[in-house]
C-alpha cells in the first residue's frame, strides 16, 4: 500500500482552480520530486496535503498511510508524521530554536512513539547539538529566536535541523534549494539524504535541477497548469534541465508555484 495516494485532487484558491486532477502515490521509503514552472500548482499541492486553510478541495482523495488526509486538522497532520519545509520559512521573535524545537519534539514524540523515553531539556540541549554539528550548524543559534536575522541559507539549514529532530514519516520540501548557494546546497541536500530510511519518504519541489545533483529521487514528476503532465525516473530531471517546459505550453500563471 502507497503511503501516500492522491487521486484526482482539485483544488481552488478563490475564485481559480489551482491544482486540476492530480494522481500521484508514493510509496514508504520513496523520494519524489515535483517540477515545474512557476505558476504551476507545485507549492499549493504541499500546503494543501499539509492542510493550508487558503484552499479549497474541490474534488478528489488523499490518503495517508491508508487514513483520509483531507478529514485531518493540520495538527493531526502533523502528529501523524507530515512535515512541511517553507520555500519562506517565518522568523519568530521571542522564541529561540531550542524552546521550539523542544515544544515540538515533546508533542511529536508523545504522539507518535509512545513508548519513547523523551529527552529532559538538558539531554535534549545535547542531542540539539549533536543534529547541528552533523548539519554544520552553529550551536549558538540555538539560542537566537527562530529564524531571526539568519541568512537565506541559515534558515533553510534550521528547517532541515527541525525535520532532523521530528522524524517525519513524509517530508514536504517546498522549494528548499531557493536561493541558496552552491555550499549551502550541498548542506541541505546532506541533511536530507541522511535521513533517507525504508520509513521516511519525501516529495521535493522544485523549479530547477540542482538539487537533484546531490539528491537522486525515485520518480520524477512534472506539473503543468494544475496537473502533473509527465512522470519518470530521476533521468527525466536531466531532461528537463537541458529543454526546459516550453514544450509542456504555458502554465498558465494560476497559482504562485
Amino acid at each position: 500500500m502507497a503511503l501516500l495516494s492522491i487521486k484526482n485532487l482539485w483544488v481552488s484558491g478563490g475564485d481559480r482552480e489551482i491544482v486540476r486532477g492530480v494522481n500521484l502515490e508514493l510509496g514508504k521509503g520513496e523520494v519524489h520530486a515535483i517540477m515545474g514552472p512557476n505558476g504551476s500548482g507545485k507549492s499549493t499541492l504541499v500546503n494543501v496535503l499539509m492542510g493550508h486553510p487558503a484552499y479549497s478541495i474541490t474534488k478528489g482523495t488523499v490518503l495517508y498511510d491508508g487514513k483520509d488526509l483531507l478529514k485531518m486538522e493540520t495538527h493531526e497532520r502533523a502528529q501523524a508524521g507530515l512535515f512541511l519545509a517553507f520555500q519562506y520559512p517565518k522568523d519568530i521573535a521571542g522564541v529561540t530554536l531550542q524552546s521550539f524545537l523542544f515544544a515540538a519534539y515533546k508533542v511529536q514524540m508523545a504522539a507518535r512513539f509512545p513508548d519513547r523515553k523523551i529527552f529532559n531539556p538538558f539531554r535534549f540541549r545535547q542531542f540539539l547539538e549533536e543534529k547541528m554539528n552533523a548539519l554544520h550548524i552553529d550551536p549558538t543559534f540555538a539560542d537566537r529566536f527562530v529564524n531571526k536575522g539568519f541568512s537565506g541559507g541559515e534558515k533553510k539549514k534550521a528547517e532541515i535541523l527541525q525535520m532532523h529532530v521530528l522524524e517525519p514519516t513524509l517530508a514536504l520540501l517546498d522549494e528548499t534549494d531557493s536561493g541558496l548557494d552552491v555550499d549551502a546546497l550541498k548542506t541541505v541536500a546532506e541533511g536530507i539524504n541522511a535521513v533517507r530510511s525504508p520509513d521516511i519518504s519525501a516529495l521535493v519541489v522544485t523549479h530547477y535541477a540542482r538539487i537533484l545533483d546531490y539528491i537522486t529521487p525515485d520518480h520524477v514528476h512534472v506539473m503543468v497548469a494544475g496537473n502533473i503532465v509527465e512522470s519518470g525516473g530521476a533521468e527525466l530531471a536531466r531532461v528537463l534541465e537541458k529543454k526546459g517546459y516550453a514544450s509542456y505550453g504555458s502554465s498558465r500563471s494560476i497559482a504562485l508555484g
